[in-house]
């Protein structure tokens, strides 16, 4: 893999080499980190990074979650990323702001210092080449999600993609693209690391935040643009037959961003392919990188 020359590291734009942490840090043995991801597309105006400020305060919000302060402001770590694009000399970038517990205590309640990066780099189409126009076969995981009141599904954070880990590297030895979680009551969950969508009738229904999932950004500005175009969306429980039963399947992401689901299982989603309401989320959600879908919320946040 090819890496990016500079790094953003506890306030300084550093070699990417000389961003380092001790093997004994609190995170590394205990999953205690909060993080982000985030693209920068290029628009007719110039490079934006997309929700930058929505995507930072959700970072601030998980590491409120598991009690870690972060030393830094919103302003400062958004400066950060857009420093770190720069340095680059990139802007059609992945970025990874992430905030962890650093070297400073042996025992799972130590307070240690709390270290702070962000990262850069070519993300490109995170489950392969095309994947956007041919869609992707999935499946659903023998792993579940975790149950209500045991990890904060709501936050970010390193520790609980340990659950995503295991839905995707199965799903990657069985040869599929994608795996799929049920929460512990066996309905509808997400993806390894993307929210789901269903199309019944032309709407779109969607699982609700209380089905042991991440409430993603991309999944928020799908149900609004979505709605702006008079798409109904329906949040709701969702049993797992209804992957199988629905018109059209799509999961989203920041770095799988609309991608569809052309089977489940080995059963045909559908046509088959990507049907028109997830080509029309797609045009929706691509328009606001080339102009042809209005910013109307301030979504788009100059580099």
């Amino acid at each position: 893999m090819q890496y990016p020359d500079w790094i953003w590291h506890n306030g300084a734009i550093k070699r990417w080499a000389e961003a380092t942490t001790h093997v004994m840090s609190h995170a590394l043995h205990y999953g205690s980190s909060v993080f982000e991801g985030i693209r920068c597309y290029q628009t007719p105006q110039g490079p934006a990074i997309f929700r930058l400020t929505d995507h930072n305060r959700r970072l601030f919000a998980s590491a409120k979650i598991y009690d870690m302060p972060v030393p830094y402001s919103l302003d400062q770590i958004n400066a950060a990323c857009r420093e770190v694009i720069r340095a680059n000399e990139n802007t059609t970038d992945y970025l990874r702001p992430v905030a962890y517990r650093g070297l400073g205590g042996f025992g799972l309640s130590a307070d240690t210092p709390t270290d702070v990066a962000v990262a850069t780099w070519k993300m490109g189409q995170y489950l392969g080449a095309s994947v956007l126009e041919t869609g992707i076969d999935a499946c659903v995981s023998s792993w579940q999600r975790f149950a209500p009141n045991t990890i904060p599904a709501g936050a970010k954070a390193g520790g609980n993609y340990l659950s995503g880990q295991l839905v995707a590297r199965e799903a990657r030895r069985l040869g599929f693209g994608e795996g799929i979680a049920l929460a512990s009551t066996g309905l509808l969950s997400e993806g390894a690391g993307e929210n789901l969508f269903l199309v019944f009738d032309g709407a779109l229904h969607t699982t609700p935040v209380s089905a042991a999932l991440l409430n993603g950004i991309t999944r928020n500005t799908i149900i609004t643009l979505a709605r702006d175009a008079g798409i109904d969306v329906i949040e709701r429980d969702l049993p797992r037959e209804y992957l199988y039963l629905c018109d059209e399947l799509f999961m989203c992401g920041t770095a799988a961003e609309i991608t569809p689901i052309r089977s489940v299982d080995g059963r045909q989603v559908g046509a088959g392919k990507p049907g028109p309401v997830t080509r029309r989320i797609q045009e929706l959600f691509f328009g606001l990188f080339d102009g042809k879908t209005p910013d109307k919320y301030g979504w788009l946040e100059a580099l």
